[in-house]
């Protein structure tokens, strides 16, 4: 069926390129993406490679990018990005690369170290400017206080306490009460201290926080209190400071400190102002630094899995490559030895392998986010059928089903249209935030799940929980008056709040409504009644057709890997049993649709009694009566095929692999007789050497157990993955229950008034109504109708012949080691 169907073709391929070449061959084969390397040096750890200084150097060139990025995100300069893809400099590059980033990074760092020391230096200044200010009103205040410390004589002149000492300090106002309680403590009250606020926020030189600090001017009495009120400030990191006492010393001091903070500023300007110009200059190419230097730690990455002759002039890889893309491989490899100048060529040799090759489905925007869907349940096995280009239909259509609302769809599908129309800008903007990124990948997967909501809310003819009547109604009350009717009067229609049409009546129902259901249903009060029966049925339907869909598939993967003893004992007996059951039940569902009439439709039978019976064999049931003539003949016959059924894939195909085992290795015991040295594969039994006739074990118990557990999964399962698809109606159900609860509950409450206050009240309760509409109906029922429809394709549907046991083919490529690294 093609590759779009299956994975593509794989292939091991052997590299043999030559040393000087080996560097430009691996980058042309990074820009290309198309080959997966193998490490042929699995016992060696990563000092023990060959390139292992190359990397080193790699990372340490972008650890300093790194100290580079983040100076310039502190400084809040704008990175450059020109989606730019520079190419890989050559090695010899290095050493340029390497001194530059050594020069920024020394330069950064001087720049750093001399600009912190000045503002420290200006912190100083600045506090002590602020203590030189207050220090004035402080010893204005304390000037009478002062005599309190000499008993025996008033202090009348400031020689006469040359024994008071002072010092200023100045702490951070989170400190201040445990501060004071310490000097209290301390110093046992023999300190005299007074303190004020600094209105304006100082900046920490080492953090660059802005913090609050308060000024302290303390007053001590010996040398002893002096050491002690020195070791507390130093304990609570308080900066100390000198007090001059006489007013013209402080102003001498406050005049110079003054000339000096203005002196600090220019500096700090001109230091500023350099930095800027250094991390503008850097902004501009980081960038492409960045692409570079990891495009080079990639390669030498890919270089230490490759193995070395014993010349040491050639380099060995294996790779696994598409067959497709072999070609665009070799042009590479010739790109790339052109490049390095080498006149040797590399050789690109395919190899036979008995492993296991990856799996790789190629994708594009559209079709990514569906095989990431498939994915997430398990990678694929190697070359089996890939359920992806069937998700593309099937899944945004059973979200549909449970999601069907026309408003809801078409507001759903708005949204999705702006990302897919915006793709490029929003892609460019490189958003972080991983909610919009997960919404941003599905994009596709959201339009068309709007798109599907929109065909079924036109089915079920819902809108906002209301109907549209385009094409009128089907239903006729005038015809209930007359000689036919009910002989209705103006005074029945006025006594009575409901009334009951008879469809079997000529010109009360005119027929089938042009399309989706007749919007009389929205007002009839057996509405949910109607509409239950309905969506349970076509539940039934759709998920029938969805599984038995999935065990065809099946089919396929059979007959490609040619596994005939599948396709008669797997296939035929699955899909025999799933038919004569829940397929005939499907055939039940539309013979009842299509026979019975408004006249015969109150003696129909139950189809769920009916399918009870079936199974027990009960066809004496009074009040079930038969819906076709010979219905127990039939019913009986498909009830003994599907229990023939089971027997043949539990028994039989575990006889038939013993029996098939056991032939071939009687074949091989005789072509082992006739030529004891044969070790070619015989022509008579190809799956099996000769020369080792246990290379196939077979073992009847594990086989047997393993097919009993295939066989009770499949029968169980039909009949729960059948109830499983009822989540189609109860999820329906439910999507318009809700919606209706809630256009009652808010919207009708605006629209009762017809004034101009009832205007301006439905302005307000529409932002109420969008708002809860867009949070729980879309968003919240949306992602629950997006899980179900999930769990429908992963149990229901995939593991019918999907059984996702391979590993996914991970390419070399720089886009892939690119991607969302460079804003880290």
């Amino acid at each position: 069926m093609g590759d779009l169907f299956r994975s593509e073709e794989m292939t091991l391929a052997q590299l043999f390129m030559q040393s000087e070449a080996a560097y430009c061959c691996v980058s042309e084969l990074g820009e290309l993406g198309m080959v997966q390397f193998r490490d042929l040096n699995p016992d060696a750890n990563v000092f023990q490679r060959k390139f292992v200084n190359e990397v080193r150097r790699c990372e340490e060139m972008d650890r300093k990018l790194r100290f580079v990025e983040k100076e310039i995100r502190k400084a809040s300069i704008p990175i450059v990005d020109t989606g730019e893809n520079p190419e890989v400099p050559f090695p010899r590059d290095m050493i340029d690369l390497e001194a530059t980033f050594e020069k920024l990074e020394n330069e950064l760092k001087e720049i750093n170290t001399n600009q912190e020391a000045l503002k420290k230096n200006f912190l100083e200044l600045t506090e002590l400017k602020h203590i030189l200010r207050r220090t004035q009103q402080f010893f204005n205040e304390v000037r009478n206080i002062l005599d309190y410390f000499y008993t025996d004589e008033p202090a009348t002149t400031s020689g006469s306490h040359s024994e008071i000492q002072n010092t200023g300090t100045m702490i951070g106002r989170e400190r201040i009460p445990m501060f004071e309680r310490m000097l209290w403590r301390v110093c046992r009250g023999n300190v005299f201290l007074r303190q004020a606020d600094i209105e304006d926020p100082l900046e920490d030189p080492g953090t660059g926080d802005r913090v609050y600090k308060s000024v302290f001017i303390i007053f001590f009495q010996g040398d002893q209190l002096k050491n002690r009120v020195k070791k507390i400030c130093e304990g609570f990191r308080a900066s100390l400071y000198p007090c001059p006492e006489t007013p013209q010393e402080r102003k001498d001091m406050a005049s110079g400190v003054n000339t000096r903070i203005d002196d600090l500023q220019m500096v700090l300007n001109q230091t500023e102002d350099h930095r800027q110009r250094v991390l503008q200059a850097a902004a501009k190419t980081l960038r492409v630094w960045f692409v570079k230097v990891r495009k080079m730690k990639a390669i030498y990455h890919t270089l230490n899995l490759c193995n070395i002759d014993v010349t040491q002039k050639c380099l060995i890889a294996e790779v696994w490559c598409p067959v497709c893309d072999l070609d665009s491989i070799q042009f590479a490899l010739r790109r790339g030895t052109e490049r390095s100048g080498s006149t040797v060529p590399s050789i690109l040799n395919r190899m036979q392998t008995k492993q296991t090759p990856p799996t790789y489905n190629k994708t594009n925007k559209f079709t990514s986010g569906f095989q990431n869907i498939v994915d997430a349940y398990g990678i694929g096995t190697y070359r089996e059928m890939n359920p992806a280009p069937y998700t593309i239909i099937t899944f945004p259509f059973l979200f549909a089903v449970m999601f069907g609302d026309l408003g809801h769809g078409v507001v759903l599908t708005c949204a999705a249209l702006y990302l897919v129309l915006r793709e490029r800008q929003l892609f460019a903007k490189k958003i972080d935030n991983e909610m919009f990124s997960m919404v941003f990948a599905g994009r596709y997967i959201i339009l068309l799940m709007g798109i599907f909501s929109i065909y079924t809310g036109i089915i079920y003819n819902d809108c906002f929980s209301k109907s549209l009547n385009i094409f009128g109604s089907g239903w006729s009350v005038k015809a209930m008056f007359g000689e036919n009717g009910a002989n209705w009067t103006a005074e029945t229609l006025q006594g009575n709040a409901v009334l009951q049409l008879d469809p079997n009546i000529k010109g009360v129902f005119s027929g089938p409504y042009p399309v989706g259901i007749d919007p009389i249903w929205n007002i009839a009060t057996n509405k949910l009644t109607f509409l239950n029966s309905f969506k349970m049925k076509m539940s039934v339907i759709l998920g029938v057709i969805h599984m038995m869909f999935g065990v065809t598939v099946g089919l396929f993967n059979h007959i490609y890997f040619k596994k005939p003893i599948n396709i008669f004992l797997g296939f035929i007996p699955e899909i025999v049993f799933m038919g004569s059951l829940f397929g005939y039940l499907v055939v039940l569902i539309f013979y009842k649709w299509t026979t019975y009439t408004a006249a015969i439709s109150r003696d129909a039978p139950s189809l769920l009694i009916a399918f009870i019976n079936m199974f027990l064999f009960n066809y004496n049931d009074p009040t079930n009566q038969p819906l076709y003539t010979g219905q127990m003949a039939v019913q009986c016959l498909l009830v003994v095929v599907a229990i023939a059924c089971v027997p043949c894939m539990l028994i039989v195909k575990t006889v038939v692999l013993r029996h098939q085992y056991l032939l071939r290795k009687r074949l091989v015991c005789s072509c082992a007789e006739s030529d004891s040295g044969h070790s070619t594969p015989c022509t008579t039994c190809p799956v099996l050497t000769c020369h080792n006739p246990l290379s196939v074990q077979f073992n009847l118990g594990d086989v047997a157990i393993n097919q009993a557990i295939h066989t009770i999964e499949y029968c169980l399962g039909c009949i729960s993955n059948t109830a499983s698809y009822l989540r189609l109606w109860a999820l329906s159900l439910a999507h318009a229950q809700l919606s209706e609860v809630l256009w009652s509950m808010v919207m009708h409450l605006g629209l009762s008034s017809r004034s101009l206050a009832g205007f301006i009240g439905l302005s307000i309760i529409f932002f109420f109504f969008a708002t809860l509409t867009v949070c729980i109906l879309i968003i919240m029922e949306g992602l629950s109708a997006f899980l179900h429809a999930l769990r429908l394709h992963w149990v229901e549907f995939q593991n019918k012949f999907y059984a996702g046991q391979g590993f996914k083919f991970i390419p070399f490529s720089f886009d892939s080691i690119l991607d969302g690294k460079l804003d880290e």
